[in-house]
């Protein structure tokens, strides 16, 4: 190299540009040294181009030392505000999460904003409330590696990176902001490790012993399971029914699943008609006839909530030394799928009288099966 003229040696003739890569850039470069043809024979010019190249590796090394660290001058602010938080457009975290809520909070049940409240606490905790922009894969590495470590189980960890990814998309499209992926695809272990534990159905003999203690005891949580055990509906379904809902009266008494102000369904195809067979005809009867009030189970439900937590929790209580391991209230509707299906019902009914999506573009042409035919087959269920 030229004593005065750093970064340049000459070959053949033709001048040439040297520079070796820092260590702790090297990193992000193919080699450890960066040699480019000059492509002139004069020393003169050959000077002036390599300053200006040396100039312009200043810049983008200062630029990926910024990148790759914290903002030395960040302690200097009350706020531990960044340079990338001060030149970012992008709302903050818990500014985004309200207007995902405001957006897509109404008719969601309670448990719907506790998740997004609790997965952008965490966030918030860890990495202070920053424009959603500014937040790095570190952070979203570290955050995980918390969770973790205070014992979540990888599902758990899985969820709030689900809601926080559910939060940045949703304002990203809202606010017309370059698409952000620092949540997206967090590795939390093999596919296996995370597989949820599945839940079983309840044999059929089973289901009968417990549809004869619920006889046995007829009360309020006996009905609310017997009622389950031969219609297939979610806990927080039934929980929700009022006593309009039901038409007990004629040759196939059935119940209508809607949304109420106090329990919200889960999708679209939950709304629906769910014949009464068996012992949840008997359920319906029993609860109907025992409350004065409009709701069917006031214990669990009120115009104001739907306690579907605390009744999920005191009916497994009970269930728990009945039922195989592994088997819990929701169980019931597993078993439910399983037993039309031995009576060689088609899918497409098991569909609608569970609420579970349909398939096919065809089936949203219509009205739907007749009341007598879902009966028919809810009714085969009760000769197993």
């Amino acid at each position: 190299l030229y004593k005065y003229a750093p970064h340049v040696y000459r070959k053949r003739g033709i001048y040439y540009f040297s520079r070796r890569i820092p260590a702790d850039l090297r990193v992000h470069y193919k080699r450890p040294r960066i040699v480019l043809s000059l492509r002139t024979r004069s020393l003169k010019a050959a000077t002036t181009r390599a300053a200006t190249l040396a100039g312009k590796l200043d810049q983008d090394w200062l630029a990926l030392r910024w990148k790759n660290q914290s903002d030395p001058f960040c302690q200097f602010l009350l706020d531990h505000t960044t340079k990338a938080q001060l030149a970012s457009s992008a709302p903050s975290m818990s500014a985004a999460k309200d207007l995902y809520l405001k957006a897509k909070g109404d008719g969601r049940p309670k448990t719907f904003q506790q998740a997004a409240d609790r997965a952008v606490a965490e966030l918030v905790a860890m990495c202070r409330d920053k424009p959603i922009d500014t937040y790095s894969r570190i952070e979203a590495n570290n955050l995980r590696d918390r969770l973790l470590e205070r014992g979540l189980s990888k599902t758990s960890v899985r969820r709030t990176f689900s809601v926080l990814r559910a939060i940045v998309n949703f304002t990203t499209r809202e606010l017309g902001l370059t698409d952000i992926r620092t949540f997206c695809s967090i590795y939390l272990g093999d596919g296996a490790e995370l597989q949820e534990k599945k839940r079983k159905p309840i044999p059929l003999d089973v289901i009968r012993s417990v549809q004869r203690e619920c006889h046995s005891l007829d009360d309020e949580a006996r009905w609310l399971i017997a009622l389950i055990s031969d219609s297939g509906m979610r806990l927080s379904e039934a929980i929700g029914l009022i006593k309009s809902d039901l038409v007990l009266d004629g040759e196939y008494p059935y119940l209508t699943l809607q949304p109420h102000s106090w329990r919200s369904l889960k999708t679209a195809s939950s709304v629906r008609i769910v014949p009464l067979v068996g012992e949840a005809l008997w359920a319906a009867k029993r609860t109907a006839e025992a409350n004065d009030g409009p709701f069917l189970f006031p214990k669990y439900c009120n115009e104001e909530q739907c306690k579907a937590n605390s009744a999920s929790a005191a009916l497994n209580k009970w269930l728990s030394p009945r039922v195989p391991d592994g088997c819990v209230v929701h169980s019931f509707r597993h078993s439910m799928r399983d037993r039309l299906r031995a009576t060689q019902c088609p899918a497409d009914i098991i569909d609608r009288i569970g609420g579970w999506s349909v398939r096919g573009v065809g089936e949203i042409y219509g009205l739907g099966y007749p009341l007598m035919v879902l009966s028919q087959w809810m009714h085969s269920i009760t000769t197993e």
